[in-house]
């Protein structure tokens, strides 16, 4: 194995234990579930580093991680979607990695900050979209909203 290859695996590894052990110690938790964590920070400094391959792996990772040791699971289909998909959503941070390495060509600092916030704002709001997509599905039974669409009242598919 070269040593460039190597060097992927073990930081995409060591990345994705630290973003793990990160949401564990969590800055704040909500009174009806979730919390607030650095568990992105790892995700997107790797997406940054080794691009989209990287910053997915390394979520992707991290969600395998959660599921171990102890998830909230309801079916397959939600464990994927809140676990395995959201945090590999964050590695799509990279997608401004073209114009972050062009703004470090040129000396322009303002531009690289830039590039950074929208992805790092990109990858968040993908990985929010997942576990929001997630809850809807999942979750509708909750909101009186049967198979059709409609609520408590209607019994036949809308046309």
């Amino acid at each position: 194995m070269d040593r460039k290859r190597l060097q992927f695996l073990l930081e995409v590894a060591i990345f994705g234990a630290l973003s793990f052990v990160l949401d564990l110690l969590g800055l704040f938790k909500m009174p009806q579930g979730g919390s607030i964590t650095l568990s992105m920070l790892p995700i997107i400094v790797i997406a940054f580093r080794w691009g989209i391959l990287g910053g997915m792996l390394t979520g992707l990772i991290t969600g395998l991680l959660q599921v171990i040791s102890g998830a909230y699971v309801l079916n397959i289909y939600q464990a994927a979607l809140d676990y395995f998909v959201a945090y590999s959503l964050v590695g799509l941070a990279a997608v401004t990695l073209g114009w972050l390495l062009s703004s470090r060509k040129t000396g322009n600092k303002q531009s690289m900050v830039s590039a950074i916030i929208i992805g790092t704002v990109i990858g968040g709001v993908l990985r929010f979209l997942a576990h929001f997509i997630g809850g809807v599905i999942f979750f509708a039974e909750f909101a009186g909203i049967n198979q059709y669409g409609c609520i408590h009242s209607c019994t036949t598919p809308r046309i």
